[in-house]
């Protein structure tokens, strides 16, 4: 299978060199690594290296990088190709840069039916399937309101298709999971537990915006590793989203609702891709820091203001290009552990490049000491950022936490923003990068991240609006945190008490 995916590649990308292992006398060649006489070599990352990196990979020519797409792959072929060039040693399967795995994906297909009164309605254009599950419904259509238990009350709805007024959030407000995942989903449930045989949403003004900036999400259809939850399909009623512009028609009474909804599920490949640097210490090097990001983003979807390339400067062009940067600074003068570095994909899928490898990894899982990942490190205030996974009850190593924050002292001095890594923020921001897979294993792990912006998941995240000099501060920062880690005798020890709230 590996083999079968690394010709696929190496037909996708032809004309760019791939990053292969070099062999024979190739390898006695190449230069050994310049010495520095500084204590560390933070010297080694330059404003002028993260702008180009930066640059090339969340530019129109790799297509937003969709995980599971010909652009995720052409992308990371060229990431590898920049560890063979800085000097970092392959350390995916067989000799490669590259471990490559499976991607499920289920959708609605082409063929499935929807319609109201008489309204004929495309799926995933004119009206969105939340979940992509099989159904038949031909049932009469009531309108709730908002849906209060006090409307619900006053009609029977057994049997029923149940319409309401869905209420979203303020339009500059981001917190788009909370509602589509938890509002919609818990509401739909209850009323299909009261006897609804399909649940009909219909935005307001400001759900509107949430729709025609999040759609896209529902038009994919869902993705896992194969055997997943998320790749199980059963016979349910459906949740279907309309816009706005339905809200007129969906009160008319005596409507029918008629839905036959079918789906299919098939894989992709995905890729992470590995290199490393080893250590220096006889016995330490056989212990690994891991310094973690993702290369995928969201591909090509509905244009925005004429753009329909999602880039991903930010999310997460800027971690690809600062892990590069803190790549270069372990070659140029190696720790005593061994530095890893893993570019996971299909993180925007649902985590499932460091799902997969945190329970598949190319080196022995007890030899990871600790994971700095990096995700989205370029935006907001010049002197902010935050690490997840610093408290309770995300903090699964005061130890580590400790040295990061000696770290930020050390070097770039941000002001930490707190409240993100809360229990209480409604984002659940901790629980949506490549650091989770890991700190659910016990492993110690940290998450660097400037948080959201008004750009996020929009055509509109690209590259010169990355503040270059912030992303390099944050790499400065990621870079004196592993490099105390990859230093010190001792592991970061783990907090014996963890445990996640979810």
């Amino acid at each position: 299978m590996n083999q079968v995916y690394r010709t696929t590649i190496g037909l996708l990308v032809s004309g760019l060199t791939i990053a292969m292992p070099l062999s024979g006398s190739a390898q006695q060649k190449k230069p050994a690594p310049k010495k520095t006489t500084s204590a560390d070599a933070r010297d080694a990352i330059r404003e002028s290296d993260l702008k180009r990196d930066l640059f090339a990979l969340a530019g129109d020519h790799y297509r937003g990088r969709e995980g599971g797409t010909l652009d995720e792959l052409r992308a990371s072929a060229w990431i590898a190709e920049q560890m063979r060039a800085i000097g970092a040693q392959p350390a995916g399967d067989d000799g490669t840069y590259f471990q490559f795995f499976h991607i499920q994906r289920t959708r609605i297909t082409k063929g499935s039916r929807l319609s109201i009164g008489n309204h004929q309605l495309k799926v995933n254009e004119d009206a969105i399937i939340t979940v992509p599950g099989i159904s038949s419904v031909n049932a009469p259509m009531v309108f709730v309101g908002t849906g209060t238990p006090e409307e619900v009350a006053k009609v029977d709805i057994k049997g029923k298709a149940v319409a309401l007024v869905f209420s979203g959030t303020p339009p500059a407000s981001t917190i788009f999971r909370y509602f589509l995942n938890t509002t919609m989903r818990t509401r739909s449930a209850e009323l299909v537990k009261a006897g609804a045989v399909a649940v009909v949403y219909v935005s307001d003004a400001r759900a509107q915006e949430i729709f025609n900036r999040w759609g896209t999400i529902y038009e994919r259809g869902r993705y896992d590793l194969p055997g997943g939850p998320n790749t199980k399909v059963a016979e349910q009623a459906p949740t279907i989203w309309l816009p706005e512009s339905a809200l007129s028609w969906v009160q008319q009474a005596g409507q029918q609702l008629v839905a036959s909804i079918n789906v299919e599920s098939f894989s992709y490949p995905s890729v992470n891709i590995v290199a490393k640097v080893p250590g220096t210490d006889a016995k330490l090097k056989a212990e690994n820091v891991l310094f973690s990001t993702h290369q995928d983003h969201d591909g090509v979807r509905r244009a925005v203001a004429g753009d329909s390339i999602w880039n991903g400067a930010d999310d997460n062009a800027t971690g690809c290009a600062g892990t590069l940067a803190v790549m270069r600074a372990f070659v140029k003068k190696p720790g005593r552990r061994t530095a890893l570095f893993v570019f996971h994909g299909a993180e925007e899928r649902g985590l499932l490049g460091s799902r997969y490898y945190s329970a598949t990894p190319t080196v022995p899982k007890e030899s990871i000491v600790a994971v700095l990942n990096a995700e989205m490190i370029g935006r907001n205030a010049p002197d902010s950022a935050a690490l997840l996974g610093s408290q309770r009850p995300h903090r699964n190593s005061q130890d580590l936490v400790n040295l990061a924050m000696t770290a930020n002292q050390t070097g770039p001095k941000f002001k930490l923003d707190t409240l993100w890594d809360k229990a209480t923020h409604p984002e659940g921001w901790y629980f949506r990068s490549d650091h989770l897979p890991y700190a659910r294993l016990g492993i110690p792990a940290i998450c660097y991240t400037t948080l959201l912006h008004k750009d996020y998941h929009t055509p509109k995240d690209e590259p010169d609006r990355i503040n270059i000099a912030k992303m390099a501060n944050v790499t400065r920062w990621i870079y004196l945190t592993g490099w105390a880690v990859a230093n010190r005798d001792q592991r970061p020890t783990p907090d014996k008490d963890f445990k996640l709230e979810r």
